[in-house]
C-alpha cells in the first residue's frame, strides 16, 4: 500500500491522557515508531507538541470522543495539518484495545491516507458558535422567572397583563407593590 504521510502521528486522546504515536518512514521496509504517553495537563500537551515539532511531523490524527480532544487540538492549531477523526471506525477492528494500539493503528491508517478528518470551522467561527450557543440558555433564563411571575399573577386573579404592556415594566411593578402593600382600590392602583 503506497505511504502517503511518511511522517505522521496518530493520537488516542482521552479525559486524562494522551497516547501518541509518530510513525517516520525509513529506507528499510519497516517504518520507525515512537510512543509516548502524557497527561491532559497544559504542560505535557505543549511538550508533546514540542516533540511533534522536533521530529518535523506534519500531520497528526486524533480520535473525536466527546470534547476531550478540543484543547489537544487548540494547542496544536496551526502547528501541523489536523485531522479529527471519528471513533467508531477505529474502535471496530478487533483485537485493538489500548490506546497505544488504538494511536498505533490510527497512525497507521493516516500514514497511508485512509483516515479522512471530520469538519472543523475555522477558530473565528467556532468563536462565534460558542458565543451564540451560550447565548440561548442566557436569554433562556432571563424569561423564565418573568413567566413564572406571569403565571403566579393569573393564579392570583390578577389581569395585569390586560393592563400594562410589560408585566416587568416600571407601571406592572408599582402596581404589584402597591397591592403587596395591601392596596385595593382600583382607581388607585390604575394612577
Amino acid at each position: 500500500m503506497d505511504v502517503l504521510y511518511p511522517r505522521c502521528c496518530g493520537r488516542d486522546v482521552h479525559k486524562k491522557t494522551v497516547a501518541a504515536c509518530l510513525i517516520i518512514s525509513t529506507a528499510g521496509p519497516e517504518p520507525v515508531k515512537e510512543v509516548r504517553l502524557c497527561r491532559t495537563l497544559t504542560a505535557d500537551l505543549l511538550a508533546l507538541a514540542d516533540w511533534l515539532q522536533e521530529a518535523r511531523c506534519p500531520h497528526v490524527a486524533m480520535e473525536s470522543t466527546g470534547v476531550s480532544w478540543r484543547p489537544v487540538y487548540h494547542l496544536l492549531e496551526g502547528q501541523c495539518e489536523l485531522l479529527v477523526v471519528h471513533a467508531q471506525p477505529i474502535k471496530t477492528v478487533p483485537g485493538r484495545t489500548t490506546d497505544v494500539k488504538d494511536a498505533a493503528w490510527l497512525a497507521e491508517l493516516l500514514r497511508h491516507g485512509l483516515r479522512r478528518g471530520r469538519f472543523i470551522p475555522s477558530k473565528p467561527q467556532r468563536q462565534l458558535r460558542e458565543r451564540t450557543r451560550y447565548r440561548s440558555p442566557v436569554v433562556q433564563d432571563h424569561a423564565r422567572p418573568l413567566n413564572r411571575l406571569q403565571a403566579v399573577v393569573e393564579d392570583a386573579h390578577l389581569k395585569l397583563a390586560s393592563v400594562v404592556t410589560a408585566i416587568y415594566g416600571v407601571s406592572a411593578r408599582a402596581m404589584l407593590a402597591a397591592i403587596l402593600d395591601g392596596q385595593r382600590d382600583v382607581e388607585t392602583l390604575a394612577d
